[in-house]
């Protein structure tokens, strides 16, 4: 946005910055706590899967059914509402929740800040522009259908993130705008992650809870993936080409680039870094922890190669200088992910075992859906798992928590178990493209410098559209017995 000249001052009202908005959401999650009780329930090993299990029949409430506010502040092991940001901080482990996820985005920004001070990404990308920028239509398209398979095929969220970093300059060289390369990342890998026949996240789990054999009804979901991806892609270029009409109109530049061999020797680290990680996320199961290490080593072999090449003029402290600027510039999205999880800690958690508000939220979610028609409990079932993903953003962890109580709910309102399962994934997935508690999604944003109220803005038309999609695809699914 352009400043305003010196004397006339703003007028008008402007969107809360991201932090104010989910700051408020927290806020918001207190107040909960002043009315909703909370609840526990009981829970038993899965001998197949070895997970904790709700018992669907065990609910009670706890502290005789009088809800338990939140201190403004608290100490011990107590989250306050003044205490929720720092707990939310340093909660989970390097493997996921909240301190995982932070650790992970400040070591692979500060990682690409090293991979941009050897000055070899601009260059290529400057390179690519002169060679592409008339077949984009035909790269953003490709790009995103691969996208899409990484989500339906090994689950990929967090790491678009990764991705998002290199491709933010690429789409907008390209003459896009920013949201653009978040809906060619981490937009697609969700439309995959939703509609996926596969993914080891989310439906292999759901479907191993309700007692469905791996991968049954594969064909049903690779149809619903084929149709979601398509239209999805359609829907995303058109708003692409809208807008970069309208840039076109405005603005006539000329490329030029000074790619030579040195640059290449970083590119082709890079190239190996990222067949490395696909590789390790694919084969070993690689998450967090190790695809940070990835990145960091691919810095280090960066930097070595630019000091001794002597590219962009750098010297060893300029490239510590551009970590430490890389981790800077993702800070906001770390804020956002600590926030985000303070919410989740306020509720009490999600230990099913223990007195939670989201237990309470659960069970009468699961008590509301009893006793009405198919067509309605299969739709009541998609808009709460859809809500429920608000609070509960892991696809593994909603599922260990919700399906135990959806698929017998089930039996009872006569729908299939497979349709509870598709009900989980629909609403588990997609609902991540528009949640301020999704740190994938804040932690993209912040990276491609969009925020959350543009975000909003600019998804409202998709939203009604995958909204749409999804209803009638479990309307498909009812009548056909699915």
């Amino acid at each position: 946005m352009s400043e305003l000249p010196s004397g006339i001052k703003a007028t008008g009202w402007r969107m809360p910055d991201t932090l104010l908005i989910v700051f408020a959401v927290l806020l918001c999650s207190a107040l909960l706590t002043l009315l909703v009780p909370q609840g526990q329930f009981d829970t038993a090993l899965d001998a197949n899967t070895g997970r904790q299990l709700l018992l669907a029949d065990s609910y009670r409430m706890a502290h005789n059914g009088e809800p338990q506010a939140v201190a403004l502040f608290a100490d011990g092991e107590k989250t306050g509402v003044l205490t929720a940001f720092f707990d939310g901080m340093t909660s989970g482990s390097r493997n996921g929740s909240a301190i995982g996820v932070i650790i992970f985005i400040l070591l692979v920004g500060g990682s690409f800040g090293v991979l941009l001070r050897t000055g070899a990404v601009d260059e290529l990308l400057k390179l690519l522009i002169s060679k592409m920028q008339h077949k984009a239509r035909l790269l953003l398209p490709v790009m995103a259908l691969f996208f899409s398979l990484g989500g339906a095929i090994f689950g990929m969220g967090e790491e678009a993130m990764a991705f998002a970093i290199l491709l933010v300059p690429l789409v907008r060289m390209l003459g896009y705008d920013a949201i653009t390369a978040v809906l060619l990342t981490y937009g697609a890998t969700q439309i995959g992650f939703a509609t996926s026949w596969m993914n080891p996240f989310s439906v292999a789990i759901a479907q191993s809870i309700a007692g469905l054999p791996p991968l049954s009804g594969s064909g049903f979901r690779i149809a619903m993936w084929l149709v979601f991806t398509l239209i999805y892609i359609a829907w995303f270029i058109w708003r692409a080409e809208r807008l970069r009409r309208k840039a076109d109109q405005q603005t006539d530049f000329q490329i030029t680039h000074q790619f030579h061999w040195g640059h290449s020797l970083v590119v082709l680290t890079l190239i190996a870094g990222m067949v490395w990680v696909v590789w390790g996320v694919v084969t070993q199961g690689y998450f967090l922890r190790e695809i940070a290490t990835q990145f960091f080593v691919m810095a280090i072999v960066s930097m070595t190669l630019g000091t001794v090449l002597k590219l962009n003029n750098a010297s060893l402290n300029d490239y510590v200088d551009a970590f430490k600027t890389g981790a800077a510039q993702l800070l906001p999205a770390a804020l956002v992910v600590g926030i985000a999880q303070g919410i989740i800690l306020l509720l009490g958690g999600t230990n099913p075992e223990q007195p939670t508000i989201l237990n309470t939220m659960l069970h009468s979610a699961a008590s509301s859906i009893n006793g009405h028609s198919e067509l309605f409990a299969a739709q009541a079932m998609l808009v709460f798992q859809s809500g429920f993903n608000f609070f509960v953003t892991s696809g593994s962890g909603q599922a260990a928590l919700t399906m135990p109580l959806m698929a017998p709910l089930s039996d009872l309102v006569g729908i299939s178990r497979q349709t509870a399962v598709l009900a989980f994934q629909l609403g588990d997935g997609l609902a991540h493209l528009f949640y301020p508690t999704s740190a994938a999604l804040m932690g993209t944003l912040a990276i491609a410098g969009v925020e959350f109220s543009q975000w909003l803005r600019a998804m409202w038309p998709l939203w009604l559209l995958l909204t749409g999609m999804s209803m009638l695809t479990m309307c498909v699914a009812v009548a056909i017995g699915y």
